[in-house]
């Protein structure tokens, strides 16, 4: 056609054509709003939300997409309209984040609340964007808890090069600061050209649906290609079940557990968070019921059974109660439910010490099941524990009455050291932090939830927390970040945001935490949720602190303090005032500063109908914990030479302690 010809009049596409003309970041977000999990009948959406902070690398894209898809709304997939085609059931709704790897966290919490059954979406612009994603990736990978990330990327056709951002590789053209995220990613994938994603998508679906491969996936999209446009099959778009699946396990390998179970005097169970991922706590009950072997838990399995259960026996290893730990210390069978048995579970290989010891692991993933040389059981937790349960009944096996005898003695015994910790003799006095659990101990129901993840606190609630729900104790220690606490309350409350009355939730911070990532503070605020905010102030990194001593580094850089005239850190206390900055980003702020006050305080927190904090000081903040020290190992290697006497002593613990170390072959 000459410049001067008339124009062909363009016809408007087909509505009902076997295409739809749209931006990559449209399909990608029309796509994602039709997808569902489907377990046990139940259906839900598996991509529920997209949280985001914008900048060039998504706000023309994955932005503009989320605005055509009625981008409002609360974070469930619930309710509202949207254009672009999008019904109430097919919008995204989207959740605006004040820091990236905060929206990970919240994603997180989100997904672990919803059984890994739905997750969130997070999208960032290229550069610190994307590289903040990294850390909360490695998180939800190590805790196989799904999230799909969605980082703005460089331009895939070059047409400046470097752009802003842009991390330049000389051996390489087609590196960017995204390929942070492959190691800790399960899927990960460039989209370089429009027509990739169709394949790139459902990988990444079936990957987050997947029990035994979820974790953090990754869709890196350069800006180019993400507003570009392309003429996707209808197909592309329809509504599509990703069935979540109970494997079954082997019949092999259920006869030889079976045998193993019935050849044990001394057997112990240790779950993990596949028994709760799975849904299986009332069938632990049942097997339990029937077997009578007792229940140790870690992190990341504590509330599989209530802590009034006759066989629960509490947290195992490092952070484990006395009853448990020696319990496993003369185990000749340990049988592994939904763990990945850590160093703080073994107490770094020094916890099962019967020199016959043998290990039975029922994991869904082989690799964790073929763990310390065990029996393997691949399968659901739920299905496996079914067959197990079934495969026994017939063969009259039960543990000695004698044994139960022992543990249920044992575990009325550290009831009482826990009582002991809880106690509060002087109402006008500073609660230690122990004291600070034990009100709140008095003072929840099974509707609430606990929320924490690094410091001294961890431990003390491993040990002392006694958890009424399956839900209640959520303590992310697979990767143990400071900073997840808050974001990830969050995450549980929207998950939770059905209900016409949210469950409390409180999110555990010291105020070294508190300091790593107190910014989603203002989007509470902004959803008006009710978060319960429990800051202990306790001057420094407690938890550290602590462990610094015991190896001999004498404290040393742990404490929040003004120089001293030498140097160090050992002058007054820096004179911050983290409840200031709670009220300054929007909370309401209950200060407490006795034992009175902090339980006065913690009862109208519960009953806040928005987001709320109190703030306590703790009692003697270089020994912030009252409760049993640790009552088994953890391999952190000590100095091998050195001139200061608190170094030398600590190698010489050491030795002594690493000297029980053994292979479990």
């Amino acid at each position: 056609m000459s410049p001067t010809s008339p124009a062909t009049p363009t016809r408007p596409a087909d509505p009902h054509g076997p295409t739809r003309r749209l931006t990559t970041a449209q399909a990608l977000v029309a796509f994602l709003a039709r997808q569902y999990t489907e377990r046990d009948g139940r259906r839900q959406r598996l991509i529920s939300a997209t949280w985001g902070i914008f900048g060039h690398g998504n706000v023309a894209g994955i932005g503009q997409a989320l605005v055509e898809a009625g981008g409002g709304g609360d974070g469930n997939g619930s309710g509202g309209n949207g254009s672009g085609g999008n019904g109430a059931a097919h919008r995204m709704p989207y959740l605006q984040g004040r820091n990236e790897q905060a929206m990970v966290h919240a994603a997180v919490g989100y997904a672990r609340q919803s059984g890994r059954l739905s997750a969130h979406a997070v999208t960032t612009s290229i550069g610190p964007g994307a590289t903040n994603l990294v850390t909360g990736a490695a998180l939800a990978t190590i805790n196989r808890l799904p999230v799909l990330l969605l980082p703005g990327d460089t331009f895939a056709t070059r047409p400046a090069d470097p752009v802003l951002q842009q991390l330049e590789v000389a051996y390489a053209g087609d590196v960017s600061v995204n390929d942070c995220l492959r190691p800790v990613s399960r899927y990960f994938d460039r989209i370089t050209r429009p027509e990739a994603l169709i394949p790139a998508a459902l990988q990444a679906m079936r990957v987050l649906a997947d029990p035994a491969e979820t974790g953090a996936v990754t869709l890196a999209l350069p800006q180019d290609v993400q507003a570009e446009a392309y003429d996707w099959p209808r197909e592309f778009f329809a509504e599509r079940d990703w069935h979540v699946r109970r494997p079954a396990p082997d019949a092999h390998e259920l006869e030889t557990a079976v045998r193993a179970v019935r050849s044990a005097r001394r057997p112990l169970i240790v779950v993990g968070g596949g028994v709760r991922h799975s849904a299986a706590e009332e069938t632990l009950a049942a097997f339990t019921a029937a077997t009578r072997i007792p229940v140790a838990s870690t992190q990341a399995g504590k509330g599989a059974l209530r802590h009034d259960h006759p066989a629960d026996v509490g947290g195992i290893g490092h952070t484990g109660t006395a009853t448990a730990d020696e319990l496993a210390r003369t185990a000749d069978l340990v049988i592994g439910i939904g763990t990945r048995f850590s160093d703080f579970t073994t107490a770094s290989g020094t916890l099962f010490a019967d020199p016959a010891v043998r290990f039975l692991h029922l994991n869904i993933t082989g690799f964790d099941a073929h763990k310390l040389a065990a029996l393997p059981l691949v399968a659901d937790a739920r299905a496996g524990l079914e067959a197990l349960t079934a495969a026994l009944a017939g063969r009259g096996y039960r543990v000695d009455p004698a044994y139960e005898t022992e543990y249920t003695g044992a575990k009325e015994a550290w009831e009482a050291r826990v009582e002991a910790s809880f106690a509060t003799p002087d109402r006008t006095a500073r609660p230690t932090q122990a004291q600070v659990l034990g009100l709140l101990d008095a003072l929840v129901t099974e509707d609430d939830i606990l929320i924490n993840a690094a410091g001294s606190l961890p431990g003390d609630l491993h040990k002392l927390w006694r958890t009424r729900s399956r839900d209640q104790y959520h303590v992310e220690y697979g990767y143990s970040c400071m900073g997840y606490e808050i974001p990830a309350a969050i995450g549980v409350l929207l998950a939770d945001g059905v209900r016409t009355r949210r469950r409390p939730v409180w999110a555990l911070v010291g105020d070294g935490t508190y300091l790593m990532n107190p910014t989603e503070i203002v989007t509470a605020v902004q959803e008006n949720l009710p978060l319960k905010l429990l800051i202990l102030q306790n001057h420094g990194y407690a938890s550290i602190g602590g462990l610094s001593e015991s190896v001999g580094a004498e404290r040393f850089g742990t404490a929040y303090r003004r120089r001293d005239a030498d140097g160090g850190f050992t002058g007054p206390p820096l004179p911050v005032d983290l409840a200031a900055n709670a009220a300054s980003l929007g909370m309401r702020v209950l200060r407490a500063t006795t034992v009175d006050d902090l339980r006065a305080a913690l009862s109208e927190a519960r009953d806040a109908e928005g987001p709320t904090c109190v703030y306590v000081e703790t009692e003697t903040p270089d020994t912030v914990s009252g409760p049993p020290p640790a009552q088994a190992w953890w391999d952190v290697p000590v100095a091998e030479t050195a001139s200061r006497p608190a170094a030398v002593k600590a190698r010489e613990e050491y030795d002594r302690q690493a000297a029980a170390r053994r292979r479990h072959l």
